[in-house]
């Protein structure tokens, strides 16, 4: 595992300190570690939903459609 030092002011390493006592991390490196994942999870989701959006459309949401997915989840 690599290493990055990162400066903060005394601002925002409190509000780092607090976050990490507050929601029981174990460490700010946990802390900021989650913080990362889960903003490129945000960034994979997002580009998801632009590339959903730019396709074709597909067959409408209906009421068929959901009683097909209903009878295929039974079976």
């Amino acid at each position: 595992m690599r290493t990055l030092n990162i400066s903060l002011p005394n601002s925002l390493k409190e509000f780092v300190d607090e976050q990490v006592t507050r929601r029981g991390y174990a460490s700010r490196d946990e802390y900021v570690r989650e913080l990362i994942r889960n903003d490129s999870d945000r960034l994979h989701l997002r580009g998801l939903l632009l590339e959903g959006a730019a396709s074709a459309p597909a067959a409408p949401a209906d009421a068929a459609y959901f009683g097909a997915l209903r009878k295929r989840h039974e079976t």
